[in-house]
């Protein structure tokens, strides 16, 4: 059964780091490109960050210099370091595949306030 794990979320002051990971059992995971997407209270779900299986990243922009996504193929998990958080990053994030979304796991609540 696929299944998508997050965890690391909490409660941090503006200008704090956290770091998500999401433990993914997927049978192919090292040839999947994964992302990181967040639900803000009273708002659609958005892409946050992806990485290909070539290791190339990608970001929203306004996480760009912030946040970094990585992932260790031998442990099908995939990782969101955030720096620099913001009040305005508060949200459940969530992992998923680039394409192709498989069921979404129940997320990891973030929280930036002082």
């Amino acid at each position: 059964q696929v299944q998508l794990v997050e965890s690391g979320g909490g409660l941090v002051q503006p200008g704090g780091s956290l770091r998500l990971s999401c433990a993914a059992s997927i049978s192919l995971f090292s040839i999947t490109a994964m992302g990181w997407y967040r639900q803000a209270p009273g708002k659609e779900r958005e892409w946050v960050a992806r990485i290909l299986i070539d290791g190339s990243t990608s970001y929203k922009d306004s996480v760009k210099g912030r946040f970094t996504i990585s992932r260790d193929n031998a442990k099908k998990t995939v990782y969101l370091q955030m720096n620099s958080l913001k009040p305005e990053d508060t949200a459940v994030y969530y992992c998923n595949r680039v394409v192709n979304y498989i069921g979404w796991g129940q997320g990891t609540q973030v929280t930036v306030s002082s």
